[in-house]
């Protein structure tokens, strides 16, 4: 079997902060990062080289791929923060809720998981944790944990 792309990593999530240029971008990585605590409960890791993992699952498609993944997380990119909000786009309660928080949130633009947010202040952070909290939920009663 493939080793996947991007995998957990023993490097510290302090030092990958301490790292995020600008220190703008630094800021609302730090923001991010507590919100996601809060949301989850969980300690982060750094999944490849800069995405910010919270909690994590394990599942085989149907093909017979394994994956290991986190549950929830980002990554502050240059241009913009990337959200990993998987939930939303695999469960139909959540993508209900999830449309629903969009239409409130601000001005953001979505990929197939992902959730990408110039900066913070183009976004409502309680319609956004929102958004965080009902993706959490619905990893959790997709992939109960182990």
């Amino acid at each position: 079997m493939a080793e996947p792309k991007t995998a957990k990593t023993d490097a510290t999530v302090s030092d990958f902060l301490n790292a995020v240029e600008p220190e703008k971008k630094r800021a609302e990585a730090r923001t991010l990062d507590a919100m996601f605590r809060r949301v989850t409960g969980e300690e982060p890791a750094l999944w490849g080289p800069s995405i910010i993992g919270y909690g994590e699952y394990r599942t085989v498609y149907d093909s017979g791929r394994e994956v290991h993944w986190m549950r929830t997380g980002f990554s502050p990119r240059k241009a913009k923060h990337s959200l990993y909000l998987m939930g939303g786009y695999c469960d139909d309660i959540a993508a209900k809720e999830r449309d629903d928080a969009l239409s409130r949130l601000g001005k953001y633009k979505t990929g197939k998981s992902c959730l990408y947010v110039n900066k913070l202040a183009d976004v409502d952070l309680n319609v956004l944790e929102e958004l965080v909290t009902n993706d959490w939920a619905a990893m959790k009663r997709i992939y109960p944990p182990e």
